[in-house]
């Protein structure tokens, strides 16, 4: 077991930030596993679209399943291991998360909800299919070469991943269509979060962040979410520490210190209470 857990971008595949596969009636077991990788993160997207089959994968200790047609995706960061695949036909796409639009970024990152795999009908398999072939045919070393070729390349991956962005939209429809002052402020305070809970733990020191006063922030987040701002912001430190616990071997003082604890007791005493028992007995569990 590493010190870290690996961490893969796609400049060792592509100067580009763009990688696209066609997959054709692919079956691999978890002895040669999805991405070839073992446990790991990935700093890109990762949009994967199963025409029929059936694809398993582990992400952030969750089983993931696809099966016929289906679309699932990847965030940057989150760690994963492919299971298995069997009979798979279908497309792989990574890209660079600067290459997205802010619009499609958005429905991904700001998500009040669980990314599972959706399933779809013939209508949208037409679509991601006619897009995959048109971005795979061309994108060409000639095509990156200049600015206008770059900019048709660029347009093609906006409509493969907006494609997606409407599918996950129109399946979470329910929670996103409610576009009010609160679930917008969530969804705010949810991307901060992510980006800063090594640094940042404390709602009011959130609430300074966005400008509103603490008191507002917790009665929003609990009215949105049923949770309370503290409990989101623990959730964020948490899974982080069950990742270094689980695929590292960092010692829980190291973990501690890596997620901006500075009193690992104190670190052990808040993972005890969420949890229901110490780093160290989590480790074993996971680990045995």
């Amino acid at each position: 077991m590493k010190q870290t857990i690996p961490t893969y971008d796609l400049t060792s595949i592509t100067k580009h930030g763009i990688l696209i596969e066609r997959i054709e009636k692919k079956t691999i077991s978890i002895e040669d596993n999805l991405f070839d990788k073992g446990i790991h993160r990935d700093s890109h997207y990762i949009f994967t679209f199963l025409e029929s089959g059936r694809a398993k994968m582990m992400v952030d200790f969750k089983t993931i399943e696809a099966r016929d047609s289906a679309v699932f995706f990847l965030l940057p960061g989150q760690v994963h291991e492919g299971i298995l695949m069997e009979d798979v036909n279908g497309w792989f796409v990574a890209v660079k998360a600067d290459l997205l639009p802010d619009t499609v970024r958005t429905v991904f990152e700001e998500s009040l909800v669980d990314i599972q795999p959706v399933t779809i009908d013939e209508n949208w398999i037409k679509k991601l299919n006619a897009c995959a072939e048109m971005l795979q045919i061309s994108y060409t070393e000639e095509m990156m070469a200049t600015k206008e070729g770059f900019l048709v390349i660029q347009s093609l991956v906006n409509a493969f991943t907006g494609l997606y962005a409407l599918i996950f939209l129109g399946e979470n429809s329910p929670e996103i269509s409610s576009e009010s002052r609160a679930v917008q402020l969530t969804r705010q305070f949810r991307v901060l979060v992510r980006k800063e809970f090594k640094t940042i733990k404390s709602p009011s020191a959130y609430a300074e962040a966005l400008n509103i006063s603490r008191g507002y922030l917790t009665d929003v987040i609990r009215e949105v979410t049923g949770k309370s701002a503290q409990y989101w912001i623990h959730q964020e430190i948490l899974i982080e520490a069950k990742r270094l616990l689980s695929f590292t071997q960092l010692t829980v003082k190291e973990i501690s210190y890596e997620l901006g604890y500075s009193d690992h007791a104190y670190f052990s005493r808040l993972f005890s209470k969420v949890e229901g028992y110490p780093p160290s007995e989590f480790r074993y569990k996971t680990q045995k």
